[in-house]
């Protein structure tokens, strides 16, 4: 413990001089490098435990908690330094009572912006909650504990989320590599109340089911709202290729908006199940149909058919999860554009999106810029898109800021 620590029995975090500077700029994580271990060795704080974060001098920085085994060895959750001139402690704690002003802090934005209790409703650093990320179904949440420090306060979690929503039940998705970082199990189970197997949603006056206890991350991505919103403007009485489709969220919008036809392309028979289901549940009467396979053998295939779509879309997984994978992703995304471009009928409209926060839009840009190129097609980029409101970006936080979309038609010459 720092010689200058008056914050009792929680440890302070020593950093390097000028470390503070990112910090007190707005930036919530600290990683191991800018930590003064001979003052303060990392190696003797518990992972998951709250620390008072002091610059090179001892000064007060920040509350944060911490986990000396990954990189990014502390996240900060609160900046408050109120100490009573008797010197009792007085500090931040991250507790049920604060997460739980955290929470109904990002519902009161949530319900000013959208009608309907269906959205991302706390989105990790953004909303000051690191290591939480909760989407809200209507009467159900379906959560992920992504840090050592939430992971120990899951009862806090739960109480804190009951106070706020009154859910009739919180699944936890404790998947992915967030966990595997943090050295943490991967589990999934319900935490409180009664979870079915398919919860229902509505986004942009579509219905879906989504399988929140087997599908990918929470069960749905709330991410793409405002993107898909802009393809159904462009969907009526058009031909639609939704490639990596997962349960429909880009084909069945299409469809509802007035689509004469939708294919949806996904590796997952179950997927696809679901996406068709979907439709149905719409009362689609227009022609629906699934392939199920890798995208770009199928979108091969399709081009071998002479078929082309009126409009393409292409959300595939992240591509580039390491900046390791820079060059394989993309030539990945290369490959995909190009292919989507094949099947673009002349006068259609490309969506070309990626999730991979190290991809840049610009470099997408290029990809889409290059893929036309290489087709001999011209393309005028009318609209970029981003993620939802749900999914807000914490300036100081570059990783926060991940998704892009780009619309562009092709024009005849």
């Amino acid at each position: 413990m720092s010689e200058n620590n008056i914050f009792g029995a929680i440890e302070s975090l020593r950093l390097k001089k000028g470390a503070d500077r990112r910090l007190r700029s707005g930036h919530l994580w600290i990683y191991s490098n800018e930590v003064d271990v001979a003052a303060t060795p990392l190696k003797t704080l518990s992972a998951g435990s709250e620390v008072v974060v002091e610059d090179a001098s001892g000064k007060f920085v920040a509350m944060a908690t911490v986990n000396p085994g990954s990189l990014i060895c502390a996240r900060l959750y609160s900046r408050e330094n109120s100490v009573e001139k008797s010197g009792s402690e007085k500090y931040s704690r991250l507790d049920q009572s604060l997460i739980a002003n955290r929470l109904k802090q990002a519902l009161q934005f949530r319900e000013s912006y959208f009608s309907k209790p269906f959205y991302r409703a706390i989105f990790g650093d953004s909303d000051l909650l690191p290591g939480l990320v909760v989407d809200r179904f209507g009467d159900y949440l379906s959560a992920q504990l992504t840090t050592a420090a939430m992971d120990q306060r899951r009862d806090d979690v739960i109480a804190a989320l009951d106070e706020v929503f009154s859910p009739k039940g919180i699944v936890f998705r404790n998947q992915g590599p967030f966990r595997q970082m943090e050295g943490l199990p991967e589990s999934i189970e319900v935490a409180a109340g009664d979870v079915p197997e398919l919860v229902e949603l509505e986004e942009n006056n579509t219905r879906f089911l989504a399988p929140v206890m087997t599908g990918q991350k929470t069960g749905w991505f709330y991410d793409h709202r405002i993107n898909r919103q802009q393809l159904q403007k462009l969907s009526k009485d058009k031909t639609v290729l939704d490639v990596y489709s997962y349960i429909g969220g880009w084909g069945v919008q299409a469809a509802t908006a007035g689509a004469k036809s939708v294919t949806c392309v996904d590796v997952s028979g179950d997927a696809l199940d679901m996406a068709q289901q979907n439709a149905e549940l719409n009362s689609y009467t227009g022609l629906f149909s699934c392939l199920q396979g890798k995208a770009n053998d199928i979108m091969k295939s399709l081009v071998d058919a002479g078929q082309t779509f009126d409009v393409v879309v292409l959300d595939p997984p992240a591509f580039i999860k390491r900046k390791k994978d820079q060059r394989q992703g993309e030539k990945a995304y290369h490959q995909a554009n190009q292919l989507a471009l094949r099947l673009l009928a002349p006068g259609g409209t490309l969506i070309s999106a990626s999730c991979s926060m190290h991809l840049p839009q610009q470099t997408l840009m290029d990809v889409v810029k290059t893929a036309a190129a290489h087709r001999h097609r011209q393309l005028q980029v009318f609209s970029m898109g981003g993620q939802g409101p749900d999914h807000p970006i914490h300036p100081a936080i570059a990783e926060t800021n991940y998704l892009k979309a780009i619309f562009a038609r092709d024009i005849p010459t």
